[in-house]
């Protein structure tokens, strides 16, 4: 390795920022891990990293963590349990925009979403569209925003269905083929970019997993796994996921907003914008995936 390099990975105890950081490590650079606490950090400072605890609302804190690195990865982390999603959303982004220029950060991954050109009807994915406007607005930064399809990991909601009512299902579409991707192939290919860190300018690289699917074709694959190989799949009136989020104490403006996203999916309002390519295809397939699914499945309850 010619030269050590410093990165920030905000989210660092996630499934993108995990993986993400343990790459950066593998290579030999500096590592400085952002997140709510330093003890969901402890996995990273085991393995050499430097754990920086800030909340994602606090520009100052931010921008400590940030100084001196050469690269970050910039995400507004789900804060599922929040009165006010979007008010949220857009303070975090403030904050984020804030420390990459008080910290003098030329280059920056931002995790978008599939959907992030768009304006409206978007659910959630509208405050990832306010940030990438934020941050292309600032003269000195080179950014990338990756725009992951439907994360694979999604489909965990699904198992206290199966295990309680014997099916797979949700709001979506059963025949909606549409990319999915595997979060660690996220990861990788976040990693290929800071490693590289050759990119100029404002640009977007949307990311469509191995191949399109849809629900009906994924259920059989996951039935095969878990040893439910006759599983079937149902979509839930959007009402019924409503009542059930509900139930579940989420937050109604937050339920409201998911329910928004899935039926901008539904209708193929939100899609990937891209035709599939080498650039855009990631390895990870729903049959690798399944064992993955299975291990969850059939971990005991928490």
């Amino acid at each position: 390795m010619a030269t050590k390099r410093k990165y920030a990975v905000l989210g660092a105890s996630g499934h993108i920022g995990r993986v993400l950081s343990e790459k950066l490590l593998d290579e030999g650079h500096e590592v400085r891990g952002v997140a709510r606490s330093v003890d969901h950090l402890k996995n990273l400072t085991q393995k050499g990293g430097k754990a920086y605890a800030a909340p994602v609302t606090d520009a100052a804190a931010l921008a400590k963590a940030f100084e001196g690195v050469d690269g970050v990865f910039t995400m507004i982390p789900p804060d599922m349990m929040s009165p006010d999603y979007r008010h949220f959303q857009e303070q975090a982004g403030e904050a984020i925009a804030q420390a990459l220029g008080l910290a003098g950060v030329k280059h920056a991954l931002n995790l978008s979403s599939i959907g992030g050109h768009l304006r409206t009807q978007t659910g959630p994915i509208l405050g990832l569209h306010h940030q990438e406007e934020r941050l292309n607005q600032m003269p000195t930064l080179n950014v990338i925003h990756l725009r992951p399809a439907f994360f694979m990991e999604n489909l965990f909601f699904m198992i206290d269905v199966i295990r309680t009512q014997g099916i797979a299902g949700s709001e979506l579409r059963g025949d909606l083929k549409m990319p999915m991707i595997a979060t660690r192939d996220i990861a990788a290919r976040a990693a290929d970019l800071l490693l590289g860190l050759d990119f100029q300018g404002k640009s977007t690289m949307e990311l469509l997993g191995e191949r399109d699917l849809s629900h009906e074709e994924i259920t059989p694959i996951l039935g095969q796994a878990i040893g439910k190989p006759d599983l079937k799949y149902v979509q839930f009136p959007y009402e019924a996921v409503e009542k059930a989020m509900l139930g579940m104490g989420m937050p109604a403006n937050i339920v409201s907003l998911m329910i928004e996203m899935n039926r901008g999916l539904n209708e193929g309002f939100i899609q990937a914008t891209e035709a599939r390519s080498k650039r855009n295809t990631t390895p990870t397939s729903i049959e690798e995936f399944a064992k993955n699914f299975a291990s969850v499945f059939q971990s005991p309850k928490s």
